[in-house]
């Protein structure tokens, strides 16, 4: 069985993984997941070091798996904004932000759709929207469909409802 070990121990495995268990005669220490621990070879490759060289304590000439992670992230975040060509233009989400709507709002709209008389569709194009947008409105799915305050303003103006949660 596989012992597991914070490095506060005595340090004797009786010749066995800490981490798999696995009899094995050359064992070396490294550190896995911030614990130091006796493996074999095949667990060696588990550690928190990148270059994958067995350290008896941590080095401080590598970066962290954190601070790595971080770089990365920045990097690519650099790359994107050197390069926004992936945007598509006009989008601008800042001029049409959705207000908070009340509780209930999914429910209006289709209660007044449906007293109007009036089929998603022919709502949908009288008012010069996508009927999914109206679909997700009814749904009270405003916010994950990226529904914009016009949509909502057009809806309340013309099924004489109110919306948005003063």
């Amino acid at each position: 069985m596989a012992k597991y070990s914070t490095g506060g121990g005595s340090g004797d495995t009786g010749g066995s993984c800490e981490l798999c268990g696995a009899t094995d005669a050359s064992l070396e220490t490294v550190n896995i997941a911030g614990a130091r621990l006796q493996v074999c070879a095949s667990c060696a490759q588990h550690r928190d070091d990148a270059k994958g060289t067995s350290s008896g304590g941590s080095d401080d000439s590598e970066p962290s798996r954190e601070k790595r992670a971080a770089q990365n992230a920045a990097r690519i975040h650099d790359a994107q904004q050197a390069d926004a060509s992936h945007w598509e233009d006009g989008a601008d989400y800042d001029d049409d932000q959705l207000p908070y709507l009340v509780s209930d709002y999914g429910r209006r709209v289709t209660e007044a759709r449906q007293d109007a008389g009036l089929q998603r569709e022919e709502l949908a194009e009288d008012l010069g929207i996508d009927e999914s947008d109206l679909l997700a409105v009814e749904q009270a799915r405003a916010t994950q469909a990226g529904i914009g305050g016009s949509v909502i303003t057009a809806l309340e103006d013309r099924l004489d409802i109110e919306l948005a949660d003063t």
